[in-house]
């Protein structure tokens, strides 16, 4: 998978999805030549042009070969101050103030599998399933050595890449920016693909044209936010779901990042992606080293569904650990949108014994079972049961849960502290503040300091002793405040830009020491929704709440914008009350349902509510969604239609087993419209010599496997060919009413 040809000095990364070679020039520099499907060698067919550019200054060992400059050529690892005028990789200040330092090649290795990255959350791969190449350039100076890392899976269409950085030398080196990737192309003819939001929209799509200049995505709050999504997508412009070439980058962190894209004077693109440098500094003193996260790259040339189904392999594969990783997710209840603080032990057992009628496996308590918290305006931190409330303690809540047939799960905020709580009273230096100046406020809460170890050992101790009781099955983290006043009190001014990081470090290691002590909990993730879905969690908790907004019609946005990224086995999704909450839609059960169906699905409502007709409606959903769920959550996504492309009035999922023998297809319209023309689906991925059967029907609002309407309903029982179905497709029958969902399930005939 990793070859190095000693007479080109070329080094060739190769799987069956994909080549990526770098060359070393003039001994010295590692220079970016090919990027794309896989090449049964690489010889340079397009030499390297070799022109003199004005205003391109050539480094002083070739002062008089005037084509060549580092301004021009494609480098795997980018410097500034010696003529490389584009975006940086890796900036530094020394001792006496310099910014520049001089890297070249010093010497390489491959190992077998994959190193772990210390402190740091990353893909892994067994000796067998992965190479790994590690590229050494080292200063001319003796002050500091970058190791370039790059990791080839055998089975998978992704590619990791990331950089430490060592202090080699006898003063401390200030590390202003320290980016994991730096990566060249030889033109500009993308489009480039990002996803943005806010709270409770999360998760678009952004598709424009690459633009001359720096673009930039990222986000500078100490999350990867609502606002911005860790992920790059470079596509050709005719690119679509199932066709064209297109790059996928996706960062493996959970702080604050950034993804520059450049397009220089000449028409090349620079992509560069890691830590956001505004806000960073690291001081690296002698002998000490600094690893930056990883960043995941996916090559597909059959389009962004290609793009994808790397990403959703890698990570299911490579990313996801524990007893989990491939394991189908219970259904669950959450209390939240039924009671919000309003609950005691009976309306929690009655809500568990409606769970229970209605086919549910999990019941998880939100907010408000600790300290004295009926609001949110106090006691995080405090995490001991308040027991005015519970009268049982939550060891009663758990048995009573437990006796219905439920697991029983439990929310946290641990990286939050209340001004009015027993830990703010004991500890007020322990939130991130400046003492000079007002503390801001998020929620009525501060952000404690995840860079110190006695904070983080605080939270380990008091989650793990509600934990070590062995009665809690779930745990939903959440995280409901971005960083402000990033000051650790106590760190010496030079290593105070280092906050920011050092708290994400500190947020690993105590994910680490937990999720390792309780394997048998199923943790997921949570910032207000969606506000920190990204790889790096992943890693810890295999499943992530996808956005506060409930609302189906919202849903189909978000969740399929994350899905360009991330499997749906990792997304949260849940049915509400209608009207919604959020935007207060007027919505059918079954749409709700088909909606909640992606993901690990799940109830946001107050059940013990419902008439007696829903009960059954629910009962019946929960029935399908357990006979498909191992399809949708196990088995392969595929976008056929998108909310993000033309009218964004439908929205299609086609789900394929693992042993691709069932197929489950999922069609909304948000609106009715007149006079439309007929909508004919076409299925993708099937194999076209085989036979399907479409075995079940369920059209718009009704769960009746046949319908008086035209078209599609005549399908039940008969078999078609894979390529028929691909090429010709479906018809949709006609739509007369607003937010409908269908679904057909089919059959692999043997």
């Amino acid at each position: 998978m990793i070859t190095f040809d000693e007479k080109n000095q070329v080094f060739h990364l190769k799987n069956d999805r994909y080549s990526y070679c770098f060359q070393i020039e003039r001994g010295k520099y590692l220079l970016h030549r090919y990027f794309g499907r896989p090449l049964h060698e690489f010889r340079g067919s397009a030499e390297r042009p070799a022109l003199d550019r004005s205003f391109s200054p050539q480094p002083g060992a070739y002062e008089n070969e005037r084509t060549f400059s580092l301004d021009v050529v494609p480098q795997e690892l980018s410097t500034n101050g010696h003529g490389d005028f584009r975006i940086p990789s890796l900036e530094v200040v020394l001792e006496d103030g310099t910014t520049v330092i001089e890297l070249g090649y010093e010497g390489y290795e491959v190992k077998k599998g994959k190193p772990a990255l210390e402190g740091l959350p990353a893909l892994y791969a067994k000796d067998d399933e992965a190479e790994t190449l590690e590229v050494t350039l080292a200063d001319t100076k003796g002050r500091m050595k970058a190791i370039l890392s790059y990791t080839v899976f055998a089975g998978d269409g992704v590619l990791t890449r990331s950089v430490r950085f060592v202090n080699t030398g006898k003063e401390a080196i200030r590390l202003e920016n320290a980016s994991s990737l730096s990566l060249d192309f030889p033109d500009h003819d993308f489009d480039r693909l990002s996803l943005y939001g806010g709270h409770a929209a999360e998760r678009s799509l952004e598709r424009i044209r690459l633009m001359r200049g720096v673009q930039v995505t990222g986000s500078t709050r100490g999350a990867s936010s609502h606002q911005q999504s860790p992920f790059l997508a470079l596509a050709r412009p005719e690119t679509g779901e199932l066709s064209g070439d297109v790059y996928g980058f996706s960062f493996i962190y959970s702080g604050s990042f950034r993804m520059a894209t450049e397009v220089e004077q000449f028409g090349t693109t620079r992509v560069v992606i890691g830590l956001n440098p505004d806000d960073f500094a690291w001081t690296l003193k002698p002998s000490e080293s600094f690893q930056t996260p990883e960043v995941v790259l996916a090559y597909a040339h059959d389009g962004l569904n290609g793009m994808s189904q790397a990403f959703h392999k890698a990570y299911r594969n490579h990313l996801l650990r524990g007893k989990y990783q491939h394991s189908v997710r219970p259904i669950l209840v959450n209390n939240w949108e039924a009671t919000y603080f309003d609950f005691d032990d009976e309306k929690l057992d009655n809500l568990a014994a409606c769970a229970a009628d209605l086919g549910i496996e999990l019941m998880v308590l939100d907010d408000g079972w600790f300290g004295h918290r009926s609001d949110d305006n106090s006691s995080l931190g405090d995490w001991k049961v308040n027991r005015e409330k519970l009268k049982g303690g939550l060891e009663g809540v758990a048995e009573s849960t437990h006796k219905r047939g439920l697991k029983f799960g439990l929310w946290f905020e641990p990286e939050m502290i209340s001004v009015d709580s027993d830990l703010y009273r004991a500890h007020p230096d322990w939130p991130l503040h400046v003492s000079d100046y007002p503390t801001s406020f998020g929620r009525h809460q501060l952000v404690l300091d995840l860079s110190r170890k006695d904070v983080q050992d605080y939270i380990v101790k008091s989650v793990s002793d509600i934990l070590a009781s062995g009665a809690i099955d779930y745990v939903k983290w959440d995280f409901n405040r971005h960083l402000t006043e990033a000051f650790s009190e106590g760190r010496a001014p030079e290593h105070q830009r280092e906050t920011k990081h050092r708290f994400i470090l500190g947020l690993y290691s105590v994910l680490e020491r937990i999720t390792q002590s309780f394997p048998d909990v199923l943790f997921e993730s949570c910032s207000g929704g969606g506000g920190r879905f990204d790889a790096a969690m992943l890693y810890y908790m295999p499943q992530t709440w996808t956005s506060d907004d409930t609302d189906a019609i919202c849903r189909l946005s978000i969740q399929t914008g994350t899905s360009y990224a991330f499997p749906p086995i990792t997304m949260g999704a849940h049915v509400s009350v209608t009207p919604n909450h959020q935007v207060g839609r007027m919505t059918p059960m079954q749409t709700r349902a088909f909606a909640a169906m992606m993901g690990c699905y799940g109830y946001e409502m107050d059940i013990t509510r419902m008439s007696d007709a829903e009960k059954q409606q629910v009962k019946e959903h929960i029935a399908l969604y357990k006979r498909l769920r191992p399809t949708i959550q196990l088995g392969t996504y595929t976008r056929l239609l998108t909310p993000f492309a033309g009218t964004k009035n439908e929205t299609a999922w086609m789900f394929t087993s693992e042993d691709e023998k069932e197929v489950a297809l999922f069609y909304f319209k948000a609106l009715s419209e007149p006079a439309t023309p007929i909508r004919r689906l076409r299925l993708a991925g099937l194999d076209p010599d085989a036979q399907y059967k479409v075995v079940e029907y369920y059209p718009a609002q009704s769960l009746a496997h046949d319908s008086d309407g035209a078209g599609s309903s005549k399908l039940v029982g008969q078999v078609f060919y894979g390529d028929e179905l691909m090429q010709e497709g479906i018809n949709i029958e006609k739509i007369s009413s607003d937010f409908t969902a269908y679904l057909w399930v089919l059959e692999k005939v043997e």
